[in-house]
Formats: C-alpha cells, structure tokens, sequence
C-alpha cells in the first residue's frame, strides 16, 4: 500500500532544516496535507575506539530537551563533501583527536514517518591526539569512556541522543555479531 503525492509545498526553510506540507492520498484513508522535516545536508555520526576498546564520546547539554547527555562525535556534511570526510573533520573538531581509518558501520532513516532524516554512522579508529576541540561549543568534557561503562550509559538513560543511542548500540550489537559469525 503506496501513498501517492499529488504535491508539495515549502512551509519553512534554512539551511539546517526545511518543513514542507505534502499532498497524499493514504490507500483507505483518502486524501490529506502531511507535514514533512526535510534536512538538506547529510548526518553523520562516528563510533570512535581505540585499541584498548575505549570509547571517545562528548558530554554535552541539548537546550531542545533541557538534558546533560553522552553522545558521540556527531555533523553535517557540507554541500558536496563526501560524509566520510565529514565525519572524519567532525570528529577532529569537537573532540581534538584526527582520525585514521573511517569506515561506514551503518545508515538508517531516524523518522521515516515523518521526516528524510537520514544517518550515516562510521566506525573511527586509529586516532591521533592533536590538541584541545576546536569548537569548544559542543561539548563540556571528551573522554575516553570503557566498554563496560558505555553499557551502562547506554542502559541507564546517560546517551539519549537517538543518533548516538543508534549508532553505539548497532555498533555493540549487529555489527560484533556479524563480525564474530
């Protein structure tokens, strides 16, 4: 059961987000206007470990939410770079350490009810401390956190973020399973 657009049109626009109204038709429903988030750069986020399996994640405040929170290194691509090298410069910007290897882990669409929203995850390694973050407007402490205290994080609430809750939790999960397999 496919919804059929008749037409769409632009609400709001910035070069962060857009929101447009779309015209469907819902298969039993009928017609309706849909509000639509569009984003019109790439998302990236990276998984960054090192070789004694620590985790580089931020710690951070989100105004939206009024939450303090762990996240990993997270950005936009610019209009046409490439999402690996976006990640890769992102990564060295708000946490001080240059990436090595950056490989694509995994991509999903966030809200695909309602929103393009769509992510691309990376895993980093090889990471060469090269000063203090560049935007110190991120995050308030970078750390190199153990597995196990990522875990806990993870379950207790302290990474609420979506994108970073996604990509650490695919990272610990599909992605060592298919390793291992």
């Amino acid at each position: 059961m496919e919804w059929k657009v008749f037409g769409r049109r632009q609400v709001y626009g910035s070069p962060w987000v857009e929101v447009w109204l779309d015209d469907v038709e819902i298969p039993g429903t009928g017609r309706i206007d849909h509000h639509v988030v569009r984003y019109p750069r790439a998302s990236t986020t990276a998984v960054v470990t090192d070789e004694a399996g620590r985790f580089l994640l931020l710690y951070r405040h989100r105004f939206i939410t009024g939450r303090w929170g762990w996240e990993v290194p997270a950005g936009w691509a610019e209009p046409g770079e490439d999402p690996a090298e976006a990640i890769a410069r992102e990564v060295e910007e708000e946490t001080g350490w240059r990436p090595g290897l950056v490989e694509l882990l995994t991509e999903y669409d966030a809200m695909a009810g309602i929103s393009d929203a769509h992510f691309r995850a990376y895993h980093v390694t090889g990471c060469t401390h090269v000063g203090e973050p560049e935007d110190t407007s991120e995050a308030v402490r970078v750390a190199w956190v153990p597995e196990a205290e990522v875990v806990r994080r993870l379950t207790n609430g302290e990474v609420a973020d979506g994108p970073s809750h996604a990509a650490l939790s695919y990272y610990l999960g599909p992605h060592r399973l298919a390793r291992h397999s």
